[in-house]
């Protein structure tokens, strides 16, 4: 299959920012305050693109679109470490969860990450390392 074009890429990556966007809007209404739903929601969101990478770069072939319409677009609408760096650097963010908050929030995500393709691995039987 051919590589999609320039203008279908950024179309899937736009049309898939808004569901990932919409998606996080829809949490942030009925999820915990913030930030803790900040934290679900990019922990969760790394936890699906390393499912995500494992599904499109393993032995499936997927459409050369959907790696750029759900991994940079759903999934980089949905998460949020632009809003975890503002709620950290705040000067009313200065609560003693904060530090773990700050420094968690990111080996959370990364540990997300790798089970997320850890699990996918197994469940597909192989695929990427």
């Amino acid at each position: 299959m051919s590589a999609p074009g320039r203008p279908a890429v950024l179309t899937a990556v736009a049309a898939g920012g808004v569901v990932g966007a919409e998606v996080r809007w829809l949490l942030g209404l009925v999820g915990p305050p913030a930030p803790w739903t900040t934290l679900i929601i990019n922990v969760t969101g790394c936890l699906l693109m390393g499912m995500l990478m494992v599904l499109v770069t393993g032995r499936f072939s997927a459409h050369p679109l959907v790696r750029p319409a759900l991994g940079v677009g759903v999934l980089g609408g949905y998460t949020t470490f632009s809003t975890y760096a503002v709620d950290v650097a705040a000067p009313a963010f200065g609560s003693p969860g904060s530090l773990a908050l700050m420094v968690g929030t990111p080996v959370l995500a990364v540990a997300a990450t790798a089970l997320g393709a850890s699990l996918t691995r197994a469940l597909a039987g192989g695929g990427a390392p």
